[in-house]
């Protein structure tokens, strides 16, 4: 007889994202011995497919890289991608009987919050998880109805303070309450540390010049354009310094397009995508956290890890992360704060020597240990 816990994980793909890099560290940290689990992705394709434990069965609905233009040659396959989906959201019994073949799986989890009503649109009598990593109070149309939404989970996984507070506020009684619970995202320090060793091979540092870098996947949220903005205004007093932007997304031409068309092509680097960004982030001067909002920026994480001296806009996560402000500087959430803040740095680099010395003793409350361990007592529990 097998007692393994049937557990079917849905999400968008496995290209590069922190909610994508936090659910395959956890996988990767899950006992195979306990649980049976089947994942399953829209699209067949990211950076972190190789990363995931063979014990893990991986499905999918389309195969092949995602696509971000409207080429006309590429509109009919995407069209095609974009009819399916919406025919299994519609229909899921046909993606029950078809592709999962009748499982009866005990706990259906939603690793995005973008999964959510695939996973309550579900056929089964199973229980069902969300883990949310964004504060959708900040996300376009998400009003607070739509937020209410995900109390027809079992339990809703949130990876932030803010972000709990926002579900505690929106519960109507202690049962909704009690489905809310809180869990910092499962990071793997050893991994990044060991590899910011490694040779950086695609730039060639100015050590004579401060470089600010930015970590994250192109789109709007991250606020690159803010960044590009600020780095010309910055420029045009007179204030040497180069700016780096690390990571790829639908939104990388049009950010490309705004560094050439600010004139600021000689002094901002888009490297795009790169397996380790972490030997750039060490040998960079500052790191700067752009973001209009986040959830719980893993980066900022990635770079306390590695002790860097952190501008961050004040989004969902960065005062609790930054230990409000302790560990680096909060800024406005604006382009204004973010000037300030990089002004900051360029007048009076030492100002941000209390945050080094911090750092230098300050020990992480989140562990990987810890975090996996919580969310095997949610699946265990229900």
């Amino acid at each position: 007889m097998n007692s393994k816990l049937k557990i079917l994980i849905r999400i968008g793909s496995l290209r590069h994202g922190g909610a994508e890099k936090v659910l395959v560290t956890f996988l990767k940290n899950l006992p195979a011995d306990k649980y049976e689990i089947d994942l399953l992705l829209n699209l067949y394709s990211g950076k972190y497919l190789p990363e995931v434990p063979e014990w893990i069965n991986i499905l999918y609905l389309h195969r092949g890289e995602m696509i971000t233009t409207n080429r006309p040659h590429e509109i009919p396959r995407k069209a095609a991608r974009v009819l399916h989906e919406k025919i299994v959201k519609k229909f899921p019994n046909l993606l029950y009987k078809n592709k999962l073949k009748n499982k009866p799986y005990d706990i259906e989890f939603a690793a995005i919050h973008g999964m959510r009503d695939e996973i309550l649109g579900s056929p089964l009598s199973s229980k069902k998880i969300v883990w949310i990593h964004n504060d959708l109070s900040e996300v376009k149309g998400y009003t607070d109805e739509e937020i209410r939404k995900f109390f027809g989970f079992d339990k809703i996984m949130v990876i932030s303070e803010k972000i709990e507070k926002l579900f505690h506020g929106l519960a109507k009684d202690q049962a909704e309450q009690s489905k809310i619970v809180k869990i910092y995202n499962p990071l793997d320090t050893e991994e990044f540390v060991s590899k910011a060793e490694m040779p950086v091979t695609h730039y060639s540092f100015d050590q004579s010049v401060p470089t600010f870098i930015s970590v994250g996947t192109v789109f709007p949220q991250k606020g690159f354009d803010r960044l590009l903005k600020v780095h010309q205004r910055l420029l045009r007093e007179g204030f040497r310094h180069k700016v780096m932007i690390v990571g790829d997304g639908y939104d990388f031409e049009n950010i490309r397009k705004l560094k050439s068309d600010l004139g600021v092509d000689q002094t901002a680097v888009m490297l795009g995508f790169t397996d380790n960004p972490y030997p750039y982030f060490k040998k960079a001067d500052f790191y700067v956290l752009s973001s209009r909002y986040e959830g719980f920026p893993t980066v900022l994480f990635e770079a306390i890890t590695l002790k860097k001296k952190i501008i961050s806009t004040e989004v969902s996560g960065s005062a609790e992360m930054l230990n409000n402000g302790e560990l680096g500087l909060l800024v406005e959430n604006s382009e204004e704060g973010i000037y300030s803040g990089m002004k900051q740095a360029l007048i009076d680099p030492g100002s941000f020597q209390k945050y080094t010395e911090k750092l230098k003793s300050y020990e992480m409350p989140f562990t990987l240990k810890n975090s996996v361990e919580k969310i095997i007592s949610v699946l265990d529990g229900l």
